[in-house]
């Protein structure tokens, strides 16, 4: 038995999925904002803190909302090995770009170098993901389309990197992290679309072995990460706006 497995999208979770890639840009762009200090050296502890907020936010978590916003007529579980490599190529790679871009925003080299490197990371974890989804089958995938899904993942990112250092403000944020989270669903779902499922035995068994979440876990476990990443990141800050209101009040002090 070799029969394609009728899929359709629900569009509450399609709208959930965009709303966290907006919430993860937004976070990031504040994060990123910091990341070149006045000294012009580089903070790595904020490179860190926007890795995660893009890569572990907005990306990944949008990632596996996505994949819950999409509708199968056969049983699936998900590996947690390969979701949770997911999880830090996306987080490293966001990292890597935003540190690269920093020490010089202003050449486009590093710009576009950059934004092919967090592209190839984004795509990376989308596809690593895919294969952490398990079903009673296996996946056949459109090439043409997964080659236009890489493609507009560079684009993404590169036009990402570019915000990340170009707009100032809270309303020029949110409204830079809007454009974002459009990007970064557009790759999303361009890459689902390259996916036709196939299932060769009972699809109502979910495969089942040692690692592996079923389909009704898997909102907790992307909840819990975003929930753990933003309390992490949110905590930083705190703790960095302390710090320097605490060694300016000590150096008005002494003056």
């Amino acid at each position: 038995m070799n029969t394609p497995v009728a899929t359709s999208y629900q569009p509450l979770y399609v709208a959930i999925s965009y709303a966290i890639s907006v919430l993860g840009a937004f976070v990031a762009l504040n994060s990123a904002a910091r990341i070149r200090q006045a000294d012009g050296s580089i903070s790595v502890g904020n490179t860190i803190a926007a890795g995660l907020a893009l890569g572990g936010i907005g990306v990944w978590s949008m990632h596996f909302i996505g994949i819950l916003a999409l509708k199968l007529d056969v049983a699936s579980s998900y590996a947690m090995a390969e979701t949770l490599v997911s999880l830090f190529a996306a987080v490293a790679a966001t990292a890597l770009a935003l540190g690269f871009v920093a020490q010089a925003p202003e050449r486009l080299g590093r710009l576009l170098g950059a934004g092919f490197v967090l592209g190839m990371g984004v795509v990376l974890m989308h596809y690593l993901g895919m294969w952490g989804m398990k079903i009673a089958g296996y996946v056949r995938w459109d090439m043409a389309v997964v080659a236009l899904s890489a493609a507009i993942a560079v684009v993404a990112a590169t036009a990402a990197l570019w915000l990340a250092f170009n707009t100032r403000g809270v309303v020029m944020r949110f409204a830079a992290a809007l454009v974002m989270g459009v990007a970064v669903c557009a790759m999303h779902y361009t890459g689902m679309h390259a996916a036709e499922f196939i299932c060769t035995s009972d699809p109502t068994v979910a495969p089942d072995r040692f690692g592996y979440v079923g389909e009704a876990s898997l909102p907790f476990v992307v909840g819990l990460v975003a929930v753990v990443v933003a309390g992490l990141i949110a905590a930083y800050h705190t703790w960095q706006d302390s710090a320097v209101y605490d060694t300016e009040d000590f150096g008005a002090s002494i003056r």
